[in-house]
């Protein structure tokens, strides 16, 4: 069962241990682990790492270490596909409060599962979904 949606930024410092990670977000996905619930990672928030390694702006390893964590069943984290049910989720997402095309998915994919959004975001921490943070 999905408890909720991870930004990309938010998967990276969970399996980086980054301090950037709040402690709001870094309990939820503990406690997920804890209670055998997962933490959906949309998939293009893989695209995304791909164009931030590309940019130099992530180390190469971190593509393979993310998806290796997903491959992972044991892993709390896991890959939710952008399927058909999220693009039409999406049009409950206010294109004016969440502007960003990728940001957008991300945020439809917590309302297509019913979960908050884990994310530092000023603007989808702002929107009308729900978020941690």
């Amino acid at each position: 069962m999905i408890a909720a949606v991870a930004d990309t930024h938010t998967a990276l410092w969970h399996l980086f241990d980054d301090p950037r990670l709040s402690r709001a977000a870094a309990d939820l996905i503990n406690q997920a682990a804890a209670a055998r619930r997962k933490i959906a990672l949309s998939a293009i928030s893989l695209a995304e790492v791909v164009y931030l390694i590309e940019k130099n702006r992530l180390p190469p390893s971190a593509y393979e270490e993310l998806t290796a964590a997903l491959a992972d069943p044991e892993h709390v984290l896991t890959e939710a596909a952008c399927t058909a049910a999220v693009v039409q989720a999406m049009r409950q997402v206010p294109r004016t409060e969440i502007p960003d095309m990728p940001d957008g998915i991300v945020a439809a994919t917590a309302v297509f599962f019913g979960v908050p959004v884990i994310s530092r975001d000023g603007r989808i921490r702002a929107a009308s979904i729900k978020t941690v943070w």
